[in-house]
């Protein structure tokens, strides 16, 4: 069980690697959606991506439930 979790495991990080050195127009979506938070001062930013973290949770919930699924 812990071979293939690791196995899982390296393969996504692959993946992601892979699409943020040849593919990051792909990623570009990440903090720009409605509903995302930027504040900028004159010194400071603030940054919280709800609605990105949002999505980015359902789809990887829904990607271990196809790994992990008895």
């Amino acid at each position: 069980m812990l071979s293939k979790s690791l196995i899982v495991l390296g393969s996504v990080i692959l993946i992601i690697g892979l699409l943020l050195e040849y593919a990051p127009f792909l990623l570009n979506w990440f903090g720009k959606l409605p509903g995302d938070i930027r504040v900028k001062g004159e010194n400071s930013l603030f940054f919280m991506p709800i609605t990105s973290m949002i999505i980015l949770s359902i789809v990887v919930s829904i990607v271990a439930n196809l790994f992990f699924r008895k």
